[in-house]
């Protein structure tokens, strides 16, 4: 679980921004601009880090209505092994995935991931688990997201090979798991994979 004052920021940020979105008083208008320096002020003491790397997270600030961002991740098991990518920003390990992209389906979106960082043709077969990134153990985002996991299975017998985000791609067993990028998944959402018939939600 994420911790309170930083739930508290992200909310605060998100009213900022629908309000300078939907509102035409500049009265209003002002106030909401003084929450959202406010709540990027809170999101950037808590991160330690300066305000405008904050601010440059939240591409769509005041565009719109504000809602979680959308990570979808998908699992693809042969021989009782799941396939890691490599993330080439920090070194760890994650399933193959990404943000969905608007336009594009979240199957069709895992599919594209997975074939960009890892090179191999995948079907999606089913949804195993949607998680708030903030109710568990992740590493903490001044952001917010929902995460989209799938069970998947690889078109043909291609060897898995790195894609330009990525530098490494392999097949592991639950018991061998390499450092994983715990920004992006833990070991909980791999073990799912293997184990849940029923898609889990929270």
């Amino acid at each position: 679980m994420e911790e309170r004052w930083l739930t508290w920021a992200k909310q605060l940020q998100s009213i900022a921004s629908t309000g300078l979105f939907f509102s035409e008083d500049e009265y209003d208008r002002e106030r909401f601009e003084q929450i959202g320096e406010i709540a990027n002020s809170m999101l950037s003491d808590l991160g330690e880090v300066p305000v405008e790397r904050i601010e440059g997270l939240v591409s769509d600030y005041a565009k719109g209505y504000a809602t979680p961002k959308v990570d979808v991740r998908g699992a693809v098991i042969r021989n009782n092994r799941v396939l890691l990518v490599r993330e080439a920003t920090d070194g760890r390990w994650t399933l193959p995935g990404g943000f969905a992209e608007i336009g594009v389906s979240p199957a069709e979106n895992v599919a594209k991931e997975i074939l960009e960082e890892a090179s191999i043709e995948v079907t999606v077969t089913s949804l195993y688990s949607v998680r708030h990134k903030a109710r568990h153990p992740y590493d903490q985002d001044a952001r917010d997201f929902y995460k989209l996991f799938f069970r998947c299975e690889q078109l043909g017998d291609t060897k898995p090979a790195p894609g330009p985000e990525t530098s490494e791609a392999a097949f592991f067993g639950l018991s061998e798991l390499p450092p994983l990028s715990t920004s992006r998944v833990l070991a909980s959402d791999i073990e799912a994979a293997f184990s849940q018939r029923v898609t889990v939600f929270d």
